[in-house]
C-alpha cells in the first residue's frame, strides 16, 4: 500500500522543472501534469496476467485498481500544489479492453478521481493510446474535462460523442508518418485537413497525438501551430501541395503456403507506447512457449520501411496481431491461452 511521497524518487526533480516553467511561461500558456492512469500502472505491476486476472480473479484487480487510483489521486495532488492548470490521467491500456470491462472496473475509480481533480479547482483530461473508439462514450461518462485520442481514432467521429457531454476533444496528428518523417507542408496539411473533418472548433485541442518523437524537426511542430492559428494563410500556402511518398517495393509473404504459422505484431513503439508493449510481451510469452512451431515478426511505425509494409498490409489498428496475414486481435491483448489457441488453429 505504499504510495510516493512528494520528495521521494524522481519527483523533485519534476516540480523543480514545473516551478519553472510556471515562471516562465505560466501566464500565458496552460501547463500539463500528467500521471500513469490506474489500469497502466496496475499492469505495469501485476504484468500482462492483469486481463485474465479481470476474467478469472476480479476481485483482486477491484483490489489492485482501488491501490492504483489512491496513487493516482495522490500524483493529482501534487500536480494541484503545483500549479499545473490540467491535470491528466494518461491510461494508454484502456484501449485494449472491452466497455463491458471498462464499465466493470474503472467507471466509478475514474469518476471519483476526475470529481477529486474537479474539487482541488483544476481541468481534468483522459489520454488514450490505440483504437479506443468504442470506449469514448464509457470515458465520457467518468466527467473528465478533456479527453486527448491518438491517431487510430476518427476524431470527428469521436468529437460527435465529446459533444454531448460537453468535454473537449484533443489529438489526433500523426506522430511518425507527418510529424517525423513529413516536411513542413505535410504538417500543415495534415493539421488543415484535421480541423476541416471537424463539426465545430468547440472544444476543441489540435494538439500531437500522443508524445513526439525525439527527432521531430522543430520546423514541423511549428507548421502544426501555424496551421491551427492561421488557417487562412496557410490554406493558400499548400494549395499545391504534393504528400511525402512513402511507397516502396515491400513484398509480403506468400501466406497461403507457409511452412508453420506466421504471428505479425504491429506496433506503434514498443517503447514508448505502452498497450503496443504489452502486446508485443504478449506474442513473445506465447512464442517462447510454441518455440520453433510458429514464425514471429515484429514490425513498428516509427521507420519507414515498416510503415510501408503496415500500408501495404492495409492494417486499420494499431498496435495488433495477425494470424497468416489475417488481422486477430486489432487493438485488444488477448490472453495467453486465447493466442495460443488461435495459432494452434492455424498449424
Amino acid at each position: 500500500d505504499k504510495i510516493p511521497q512528494k520528495d521521494e524518487g524522481r519527483l523533485p526533480m519534476v516540480w523543480d522543472v514545473m516551478r519553472r516553467l510556471k515562471a516562465a511561461v505560466g501566464e500565458k500558456t496552460a501547463l500539463y501534469g500528467l500521471f500513469c492512469g490506474p489500469f497502466t500502472l496496475a499492469s505495469h505491476l501485476r504484468g500482462t496476467n492483469l486481463f485474465l486476472d479481470m476474467i478469472r480473479n476480479q476481485e483482486y484487480v477491484d483490489k489492485l485498481i482501488a491501490y492504483t487510483t489512491s496513487i493516482a489521486t495522490a500524483m493529482a495532488d501534487y500536480y494541484a500544489d503545483e500549479g499545473m492548470d490540467v491535470i491528466a490521467a494518461v491510461d494508454p491500456l484502456v484501449s485494449q479492453i472491452s466497455p463491458a470491462h471498462f464499465e466493470r472496473f474503472f467507471s466509478k475509480p475514474y469518476t471519483g478521481l476526475f470529481d477529486h481533480i474537479r474539487a482541488k479547482g483544476h481541468f481534468s483530461s483522459y489520454f488514450v493510446c490505440g483504437n479506443a473508439t468504442k470506449l469514448i462514450d464509457e470515458m465520457c461518462r467518468t466527467k473528465p474535462d478533456a479527453i486527448a485520442i491518438d491517431e487510430n481514432i476518427d476524431m470527428a467521429a469521436a468529437q460527435k460523442i465529446t459533444q454531448k457531454y460537453n468535454i473537449v476533444i484533443g489529438g489526433n496528428i500523426p506522430l511518425t508518418t507527418t510529424m517525423l518523417f513529413g516536411n513542413q507542408q505535410d504538417n500543415m496539411k495534415t493539421t488543415i485537413d484535421l480541423i476541416d473533418s471537424l463539426d465545430t472548433d468547440r472544444n476543441v485541442i489540435i494538439a500531437p497525438g500522443c508524445d513526439i518523437p525525439y527527432h521531430v524537426p522543430p520546423a514541423n511542430a511549428i507548421a502544426c501551430a501555424e496551421a491551427v492559428h492561421e488557417p487562412d494563410m496557410i490554406r493558400e500556402i499548400i494549395k499545391n501541395y504534393e504528400s511525402t511518398d512513402f511507397d516502396m517495393d515491400i513484398e509480403l509473404p506468400d501466406y497461403e503456403n507457409l511452412k508453420k504459422p506466421l504471428m505479425e505484431v504491429l506496433t506503434l513503439d514498443p517503447i514508448a507506447c505502452a498497450a503496443c508493449t504489452y502486446m508485443l510481451a504478449a506474442a513473445q510469452e506465447v512464442k517462447d512457449i510454441l518455440g520453433d512451431k510458429i514464425d514471429m515478426v515484429e514490425y513498428r511505425y516509427n521507420n519507414r520501411e515498416d510503415i510501408a509494409r503496415i500500408k501495404k498490409i492495409a492494417a486499420t489498428a494499431l498496435p495488433s496481431i495477425y494470424i497468416n496475414g489475417e488481422m486477430k486481435y486489432p487493438s485488444i491483448i488477448p490472453s495467453r491461452d486465447e493466442l495460443i489457441a488461435e495459432l494452434e488453429k492455424a498449424m
